[in-house]
């Protein structure tokens, strides 16, 4: 030890330390070391300042007393020699080095152990990490366009018999009034098509893309990355920007830029531009084209129709402008010019809340899909809590065998802060290793993922937020799940552990029951909440339809080659033998594309206004879906007067509040309807959702007719009678290729965003219970082996192998029932409230808690009786003969 020598206030004019960083070290150093410590380091400084100088010496004083700093209390200082002179080594890694050292001699000497704490943990971090992918996907969609904060849509809120119904649809003019009335609130506005399936041809090359026809400032706003020709292309009349796959399809590697292609039968476009195809998490992911908005047009009058509500409109802000401010300006442009639209009020619809806020309620945007990010985030917390459980429950239990060591440690002088260390290290190891095997099962799982989730999700390799998180994450989990046992095992007094008389006693067993029962409690809620979503999904299944969907197809009619000639095409199909009937509409089956809220009749209230879905179709189109007439009758070729009929579903018959409406008059567009029928409500929209008040028409003049329908004839096989069908439309227009939609398989396109989450909660709910049964099998299994005597002795007198059995798994049973208890009330109320987002739901039977609560008791049992047999049939001599 070192002479102390005075400090630098008792000897004027010599070099001194910071005084901070002795006021420091004088704060943060235990009592009964300061006087030595500060001695000691004092000494040093002005060796220090002798060999390197006064101001490389302070930065090594300083460095010394940060490096004393240690979240754990310092014992005593050790020194050593280095470079012919001293330092003073107050943060060794040694200790560290030793820490990680045992926690690999232990995980390789208690190898189930070790699987199951692993296993667990890493399964558990790998779905976290999954699902934290698709969040991070679902919260940075549209995020890709540069502006997306700014970019909005205009939608229209309007206050009708059913109350406040929103519209994404507005008249084409209003683009240019709010583009020159409001040029100081927007830099850009746009309008643009919804978008449909359309032909694009080069040469004799075809197919059938998603297009949109949009104005000249759309790929600007939207900010499209452009590979030829530059985002202005549309300002050309007859231009069209393709994206880079619909380029590479059409003209492979050849320049595209000013080749001549056509879509549909109607317009002929030179290409201006290609674009690089964007994202899937964009709205726009689907365009393959966008040709200019004003091809539409036959005249100026047709685009100044503000009647015609069949656009979007698009606007992004200028950047001094909010989104709430500027609604508040443009909220009665409507009324200034539709007379009848002066209770509509316009508003904006941010982007960055189209993907997450889809969902509209009486006129206000509350939810959509933001529910499903809270839910699969919480799923993800609670599977990796699963994991970090096993981990507590299972050092825990084995504290016994560890209670030796720790008293060892303590009597040779380790601090608590030390063993806490040692614990922490243990958790933070496995913690790595599972990380690490994470990562191989995300990488395993992500495709099958994809397939579930219906994303294109990939790993962040290259991304160092990634890594950085990743780490972060591990380093979390290990210490969220190495905090108890460390606690805990540091806790232990070493006289009692070293004399023999420590027991852990049967209260220390009730914090690991009390997680076992948050495990099943988690497992049981989701098993629940699974049978809820599939039940839910196949009670809107077995809805009835009110019409029959057995062989009907449904045609896209894309060419003025078959619309037009209905009564020659259905003959001629009809000549084949394939097809039982045929009709024409302006609507499939499974949609809604028109609307109306203008329609009169006896005892309407002049002030309120009612939405109808208004579909033109052929006489025969009751026969060929079969629809089911309630009163009066349907369409017929016999009589004339059916150009002027309506016939209305149940669902318009109680909007209208008429009591017998067959032979009520209707005015619609200063033009009298009488209604000659009412048909049963049909499920053309969401299964999930109420019927809507439709109205059917045969003058096709009010909705042009789009979509054929076909009844195949039963008597004949799909693909021949496919092959009839095909051969005849290709007699109309060779060129265009024959597609076609089954009207069942549109249906069950309805249920996939459903069906989606019950495969999500179903593989969180299998992966739960894996999880679970992993803890529970590592319990049991300790538990097997703490009892061998017991069990020994048992036997001996005479307990047979059931009673044993008995014995080991009545424990885990208890649990499991408390589970089942407190899980019941949690899942009801949980589940409950999710199924009031619909209109058409089903009830939560008793025997979904029942048929979860029995399976979880059975998986129970089943994953404790292994062991409890085992130990069971074990020779008692063995377990006996050292006593």
């Amino acid at each position: 030890m070192f002479p102390r020598e005075p400090f630098a206030k008792d000897n004027p004019g010599k070099s001194s330390p910071p005084r901070w960083a002795e006021k420091l070290l004088r704060w943060r150093c235990p009592e009964n070391q300061r006087e030595e410590v500060q001695g000691d380091l004092h000494e040093l400084f002005h060796q220090w300042v002798k060999e390197a100088g006064e101001k490389k010496a302070r930065r090594r004083y300083i460095r010394n007393v940060l490096g004393f700093l240690r979240p754990l209390p310092v014992r005593r200082p050790e020194f050593q020699t280095r470079n012919q002179g001293y330092s003073l080594q107050l943060f060794s890694l040694s200790m560290l080095r030793n820490y990680v050292k045992i926690a690999l001699r232990n995980l390789l000497r208690h190898q189930v152990f070790s699987f199951i704490n692993i296993g667990g943990l890493a399964v558990g971090m790998a779905v976290t990490t999954l699902i934290g992918l698709w969040v991070y996907d679902e919260l940075s969609f549209n995020q890709y366009h540069q502006h997306y904060d700014r970019i909005a849509q205009v939608m229209e809120n309007e206050i009708l018999e059913q109350g406040i119904e929103t519209f994404g649809t507005l008249p084409m003019p209003l683009s240019q009034e709010l583009r020159t009335k409001y040029a100081s609130d927007f830099k850009y506005v746009a309008a643009a098509t919804q978008g449909w399936d359309q032909i694009i041809a080069y040469q004799d090359k075809k197919f059938t893309k998603f297009g949109t026809f949009a104005e000249a400032d759309f790929p600007e706003m939207m900010t499209l990355p452009m590979l030829r020709g530059t985002r202005s292309g549309l300002k050309e009349p007859a231009s069209v920007l393709l994206s880079e796959s619909m380029a590479g399809i059409l003209f492979g590697d050849a320049d595209p830029l000013g080749k001549i292609v056509k879509i549909g039968n109607n317009f002929t476009v030179q290409v201006t531009g290609v674009y690089r195809d964007l994202p899937r998490n964009t709205a726009f992911r689907d365009v393959a084209f966008i040709a200019p908005l004003d091809l539409l047009f036959s005249d100026q009058e047709a685009k100044n129709n503000w009647r015609s509500s069949s656009f979007q409109i698009f606007t992004q802000l200028n950047p001094n402008r909010n989104f709430e401010q500027v609604s508040a300006k443009i909220k009665g442009v409507l009324g200034q010019h539709i007379q009848d639209q002066t209770k509509a009020s316009l508003s904006l619809y941010p982007m960055a809340r189209w993907h997450l806020y889809s969902a509209w309620k009486n006129g206000v945007n509350e939810s959509g899909r933001i529910q499903f990010v809270w839910l699969f985030s919480i799923i993800g917390i609670f599977i990796l809590l699963l994991a970090c459980i096993n981990f507590m429950n299972l050092s825990t239990a084995r504290s016994e065998k560890r209670a030796k060591e720790v008293g060892i440690r303590k009597v040779i002088g380790s601090a608590r802060g030390q063993i806490i260390g040692q614990f922490f290290s243990e958790s933070l190891v496995v913690a790595a290793f599972s990380f690490i095997l994470s990562l191989l099962l995300v990488g395993g799982m992500l495709p099958f993922f994809n397939e579930v989730a219906d994303k294109s999700l990939s790993v962040l390799w290259t991304n160092p937020w990634f890594w950085l998180l990743g780490i972060g994450f591990s380093l979390f989990t290990g210490l969220v799940a190495g905090s108890y046992p460390a606690l805990y095992l540091s806790s232990f007094q070493p006289i009692n552990v070293l004399k023999g008389t420590f027991r852990v006693g049967r209260l220390a067993a009730i914090p690991r029951q009390g997680l076992v029962v948050v495990q099943f409690t988690i497992s049981i809620t989701l098993i629940v909440g699974t049978l809820v979503v599939f039940r839910q999904i196949q009670f809107a299944k077995n809805r009835p339809l009110g019409y029959s969907r057995q062989g009907l197809i449904n045609i896209t009619m894309n060419t003025p080659e078959i619309q037009g000639h209905y009564d020659a095409l259905r003959n001629d199909l009809l000549k084949t033998g394939a097809v039982a009937d045929m009709a024409e509409s302006s609507s499939p089956i499974t949609g809604i594309w028109s609307s109306a809220n203008n329609l009169e009749w006896r005892g309407k209230d002049p002030n309120r206004s009612a939405l109808f879905g208004t579909i033109s179709v052929t006489p025969d189109f009751g026969k060929v879906i079969e629809w089911q007439v309630k009163a009066g009758r349907g369409f017929s070729r016999q009589f004339s007067t059916d150009s002027s009929a309506f016939v209305f579903n149940e669902a318009a018959v109680k909007l209208t509040g008429l009591q017998n409406p067959v032979g009520e008059t209707i005015k619609w567009h200063d033009k009298n309807w009488t209604v000659i029928g009412v048909v049963k409500d049909m499920v053309m929209k969401s299964p999930f959702e109420p019927v809507m008040p439709t109205v059917f028409m045969i003058d096709n003049r009010e909705r042009p007719l789009n979509v054929i329908h076909l009844k195949l004839d039963p008597g004949l096989s799909t693909g021949a009678a496919l092959s009839k069908i095909e051969a005849v439309f290709k007699t109309y227009n060779p060129a265009s290729p024959f597609e076609y939609q089954f009207a069942d398989q549109e249906y069950a396109k309805k249920f996939a965003a459903e069906e989606r989450i019950g495969k999500l909660a179903s593989v969180s709910a299998v992966l739960a219970i894996f999880i679970s049964c992993l803890g529970l099998f590592g319990l049991a299994s300790f538990m097997a082996e703490q009892r061998t005597k017991e069990i020994g002795i048992r036997k001996v007198l005479g307990a047979t192998v059931l009673d044993l059995w008995g014995l080991l798994s009545k424990d885990f049973v208890y649990l499991v029932i408390l589970a089942i208890v407190v899980a019941t009330p949690a899942a009801h109320y949980f589940f409950s409230d999710w199924l009031q987002q619909y209109e058409y739901r089903t009830e939560i039977s008793w025997w979904i808690f029942a048929a979860a609560g029995s399976g979880a008791l059975v998986i129970t049992l089943a994953t404790v009786s292994y062991q409890a047999v085992k130990a069971a049939l074990a020779n008692p001599v063995k377990s006996l003969r050292t006593e």
